[in-house]
């Protein structure tokens, strides 16, 4: 049974994605960093440093949201960034931003399905992702498309929350992620369901060892999985 954001809906898990984040787009970015206390920022830079050695020139980043991942690849001087999301509510947020920093010549943002992407084979030099796959409707599909968009010898980054083993850690995550952080997401983002959705997707996510079996599974090797932040988040790496 797959995690949905509304779950009186009858509408599949990727519309019910798509809403919810033109739902809250206009918040996103706020609540991201206020969530987070401004981690997730950290996490970002310290996964576009995994491709610095590759120097990646074309660079597709999927479920780019307000492309604050696409913003911070720019650090690795790629030629282009193509950023894709399934929300335009998120996209038209990520335009506005990205003309006010002058970035708009340098990321392009399409709608785009992360399962279904519309590019040839082996055409990008990394694939990025920050906190999207959990909220890809058929991961296994999802992974595949990346791996088949992927140039040979390329490389996926991938960011997104794990489930902390130990204590207190795990403890306290697990209270402020059930207790805390949907009540500040449902006051600022005025969406009763995203916040609730968050805790949830993350609890479904086959996180660690079990993602990197289904990176492996789609073809990528060489695969290792980072933790962050005391197993807050995971970067994982594979290489086509």
């Amino acid at each position: 049974m797959s995690v949905v954001p509304y779950k009186e809906q009858e509408a599949g898990k990727k519309e019910q994605v798509a809403t919810m984040f033109n739902n809250i787009s206009k918040k996103y970015d706020l609540l991201n960093h206020l969530l987070s206390l401004g981690i997730d920022i950290i996490w970002r830079k310290k996964a576009v440093k995994q491709l610095r050695a590759d120097q990646p020139k074309l660079i597709l980043d999927i479920a780019t949201g307000t492309g604050d991942f696409a913003i911070e690849a720019l650090a690795l001087n790629p030629d282009k960034i193509i950023g894709v999301d399934i929300s335009e509510g998120m996209l038209n947020e990520g335009k506005k931003k990205l003309k006010k920093m002058k970035l708009d010549h340098k990321i392009e943002l399409q709608v785009g399905d992360s399962e279904k992407l519309l590019f040839e084979d082996n055409k990008f030099d990394a694939v990025i992702v920050s906190f999207g796959v959990r909220n890809f409707e058929n991961l296994e599909k999802g992974l595949a498309d990346m791996q088949r968009v992927l140039r040979p010898g390329g490389k996926t980054v991938i960011v997104e929350f794990s489930k902390p083993k130990a204590f207190p850690m795990k403890q306290l995550y697990n209270f402020y992620f059930k207790n805390i952080l949907p009540g500040i997401g449902k006051l600022i983002s005025k969406d009763n369901s995203a916040y609730t959705y968050l805790p949830e997707s993350v609890q479904a996510f086959p996180d660690g060892k079990d993602f990197l079996t289904i990176l492996e599974k789609v073809g990528f090797k060489n695969t290792k999985c980072i933790p962050l932040t005391f197993g807050i988040s995971s970067i994982y790496i594979g290489e086509k």
